[in-house]
């Protein structure tokens, strides 16, 4: 604890607790970085993300996603599209994370509850294949250089966007 201006300050609290479970699936096409994974991980985990799908040869490091490796129901699959065509079945909204000709700022987009966020590959993006899968696509503004944000980063920016539409789950 610390103490500042007469108020004690707990570090490290725990989490606050959803009034209901998130509708939230975050799904990530085979990525080229582990860490980007873990990071992805770790903020899927800390938003109460209802699990995350990671496909190809990715693995978690636990340094990184720290608790969230734990936490955090987690699948690996050889390819994304049957996958999404499963959720797009449960009822899932498909929401691509993608500077494309379609997309729609994320700051505009309004989020349904029952979601999978997909996620690019670092480098090549969505493929046409997955992009023809999606309801909608969100991008993220960009003001400078480079003209696209770190997926990881972009994946915690597009989650605390849904989280802000949803905030108690």
């Amino acid at each position: 604890m610390a103490e500042d201006g007469g108020f004690m300050h707990v570090r490290h609290k725990p989490g606050t607790p959803l009034d209901r479970p998130r509708e939230l699936v975050v799904a990530c096409v085979p990525m080229r970085s582990n860490v980007n994974v873990s990071q992805i991980a770790r903020t899927a985990s800390a938003v109460g993300a209802q699990r995350l799908i990671l496909t190809g040869a990715a693995k978690l490091i636990n340094k990184i996603a720290r608790d969230g490796a734990e936490a955090l129901p987690l699948s690996v699959h050889r390819t994304l599209p049957p996958v999404l065509a499963r959720l797009k079945a449960d009822g899932y909204r498909l929401v691509g994370l993608e500077q494309t000709t379609g997309s729609v700022s994320l700051y505009t987009h309004a989020f349904e509850r029952r979601t999978a966020l997909v996620v690019g590959n670092e480098r090549l993006g969505l493929s046409d294949e997955v992009l023809a899968m999606l309801d909608d696509v969100v991008e993220i503004p960009v003001y400078g250089m480079p003209h696209s944000y770190n997926a990881a980063i972009a994946t915690s920016i597009a989650l605390y966007e849904y989280c802000r539409q949803f905030p108690r789950g």
